[in-house]
């Protein structure tokens, strides 16, 4: 059995089974599929409710290319490669657009099946295509963007029909013809004039203020989706709690913020043996000390439960949860 502990950043003491790393291309061909296999990156969206029974396959393949063409840069980034790492280089050279994405934890490679976005900017904006393995028939493949189906925290990559595909690699591109993205309230106090690199900065200070570092509270970041909702029920509950914020979409919805959600119904100081809500941020559930998988999953249903009741709401998680045998939440 191998410890599970230091490979998904909520720490929970589990073990897994069988675990292969994948460090070159040519490991792939050595996979041996089975219905209990499960890819992981990072480890920091993931959380392991008990023992997992099966195989982990770990993405450790690296390497990254820069192509510059007259309208802006073509970057390939191998799965493996580390998120924040990669925006900060790309920052460094002078390629902007992802700056808002900077300090969010994980794999490029989770990057396109998690769509993830912050501070009013996604990652799907800037992908052109992803490379994906076959690991039960073997084969190699590249969908285009249309193709990964990309929504809100969501691509065709989280079906699970296609839980067999391994993201060997993204290729982005990044336009020259670049301006900032300072909608979000969070960023109100930059001037419209900001560079990329001030945005960074800025949007990195936002986060270490607001989120606690996984290395010193183990946590899996934002736990619960920011809820999709009908413009009517939206404007029904904004009767009801004046000061809820939301964020209009393009579709007429809105989305509503879940950790205000959280907080205004009363559950900051919430915990469940030793998992708990954050201090300072409602979103994010942690495990203050020896937290079980059974733990976390009671208090997320708790706090569910909650949110139903009093603004008819059903919070989706974010993370993704597994249980000896697989995903609890395709």
């Amino acid at each position: 059995m191998y410890p599970l502990k230091n490979r998904h950043s909520f720490a929970i003491d589990v073990f897994a089974k069988q675990l292969t790393e994948i460090r070159s291309l040519a490991d792939l061909a050595l996979i041996n599929w089975s219905n209990n296999t499960y890819i992981l990156g990072e480890g920091t969206n993931t959380i392991f409710t008990e023992n997992f029974e099966g195989q982990l396959l770990l993405n450790r393949l690296t390497g990254i290319e820069i192509e510059e063409t007259p309208e802006g840069w073509h970057v390939f980034a191998a799965a493996g490669e580390n998120w924040h790492q990669l925006v900060v280089s790309l920052i460094e050279l002078g390629i902007y657009g992802s700056e808002n994405l900077a300090l969010i934890p994980g794999s490029v490679g989770a990057a396109p099946v998690q769509n993830i976005g912050a501070y009013g900017v996604e990652v799907a904006r800037f992908i052109d295509r992803v490379d994906v393995y076959d690991c039960k028939l073997h084969l190699e493949t590249s969908l285009t963007h249309e193709e990964c189906q990309f929504s809100y925290r969501d691509s065709l990559f989280k079906n699970p029909d296609h839980r067999q595909w391994l993201i060997t690699g993204v290729h982005f591109f990044f336009p020259k013809a670049w301006l900032p993205v300072l909608d979000y309230p969070d960023l109100a106090t930059l001037p419209a004039d900001a560079t990329a690199k001030e945005i960074m900065a800025h949007v990195i200070q936002v986060r270490q203020r607001k989120l606690p570092d996984p290395q010193i509270v183990p946590n899996a970041g934002s736990f619960f989706k920011n809820p999709v909702v009908s413009n009517e029920q939206c404007q029904e509950l904004r009767r009801k709690f004046p000061l809820m914020p939301y964020y209009q979409q393009p579709d007429g919805r809105c989305k509503v913020a879940a950790g205000w959600l959280i907080d205004q119904a009363g559950l900051k100081s919430y915990t469940v043996g030793g998992a708990g809500v954050h201090s300072q941020q409602a979103l994010v559930l942690v495990n203050r000390e020896h937290a079980s998988g059974q733990d976390i999953l009671h208090l997320a249903e708790g706090i569910q439960a909650q949110v139903k009741a009093r603004y008819g709401i059903q919070l989706e998680a974010e993370v993704r949860l597994l249980n000896g045998t697989g995903l609890l939440n395709p």
